[in-house]
C-alpha cells in the first residue's frame, strides 16, 4: 500500500513539474501577445480592457482583431448592409476556388480596405514575434478570402439561390454554410454595434440579417 501511495505521490509530483513546465514555454507567446494588444489598445499599459477589447470579445466566428479595427474605425458604415454582409464572407470562407468573382468598385474598395487592416495588424504581430497557425492567420491576400463576395453580395439583393450557384465554382454545401456563419459574424458585429453605442450599424446589421436569412433556414427551398 505504502509503494502504491508512493508512486501516485511521484506522478503527481512529475505532473506537476510538467505542467510547471509547460507554461514556461508559453510565457514569452502570452507576453508577445499582450504586447500587440497594448499596441492595438484593446488594453492599456495595467492590462485593463479598453473599448476595443470589450468589442473582440464580442467576436468568435472571424478574426477578432482585424473585424474590430474594422468596427472602430468606422469603417463598416460607409456601406450598405447588402454590401456589408458581401464584405464580412472574406471572414468565414477559406476554401479554394478558380472563380474571380465580379466586383463592384465599391466592393473593390471595401476589399482593399480589408487587406489594409489586416496586413497593419500582422505587421504588428510580427513585430511581437507573434507566431500564427494557419488556421489563426490574418491574410487576406495570399489566401482566397474573397472568393464568395459576389455570390453573398446578390443573394443578399434576392437572387435565387440557383442563379448564385451559377457565379462560383464553390461547391452549394459550402455555400449554404458560408451563409449560415455569415448569420453569427452579422449577430457579433451587431452586439459590437450596441457596445460603441452605434445605432446605425446595429440597424444595418441587423437587416443583413434578414437578408440573408431568406429561406436559409429551410435547405430544400433553396434550390427552388
Amino acid at each position: 500500500m505504502r509503494q502504491d501511495e508512493w508512486i501516485i505521490k511521484e506522478n503527481i509530483h512529475q505532473l506537476r513539474q510538467l505542467m510547471s513546465d509547460q507554461n514556461l514555454q508559453l510565457l514569452p507567446d502570452y507576453e508577445q501577445r499582450i504586447q500587440v494588444l497594448r499596441e492595438l489598445d484593446f488594453i492599456d499599459d495595467s492590462s485593463r480592457v479598453q473599448l476595443k477589447g470589450k468589442v473582440a470579445c464580442e467576436i468568435h466566428s472571424a478574426d477578432e482583431l482585424v473585424l474590430t479595427e474594422l468596427i472602430l474605425d468606422n469603417v463598416l458604415a460607409a456601406y450598405e448592409p447588402e454590401e456589408i454582409v458581401a464584405l464580412l464572407s472574406a471572414f468565414v470562407f477559406q476554401e479554394k476556388t478558380d472563380t474571380v468573382p465580379t466586383l463592384t468598385p465599391i466592393l473593390k474598395a471595401g476589399m482593399e480596405t480589408i487587406i489594409a487592416v489586416s496586413e497593419k495588424v500582422n505587421a504588428i504581430q510580427t513585430l511581437h514575434q507573434v507566431i500564427l497557425s494557419a488556421d489563426d492567420s490574418n491574410d487576406f491576400v495570399s489566401r482566397p478570402r474573397f472568393g464568395l463576395v459576389e455570390v453573398v453580395y446578390e443573394w443578399a439583393r434576392g437572387m435565387s439561390f440557383k442563379n448564385i450557384t451559377d457565379l462560383t465554382d464553390v461547391l452549394e454545401g459550402t455555400i449554404v454554410r458560408v451563409i449560415t456563419r455569415l448569420d453569427e459574424t452579422c449577430r457579433e458585429v451587431k452586439n459590437a454595434a450596441r457596445i460603441v453605442g452605434d445605432p446605425e450599424l446595429f440597424g444595418k446589421m441587423q437587416k443583413c440579417q434578414e437578408m440573408i436569412k431568406r429561406d436559409i433556414t429551410a435547405v430544400a427551398s433553396l434550390y427552388m
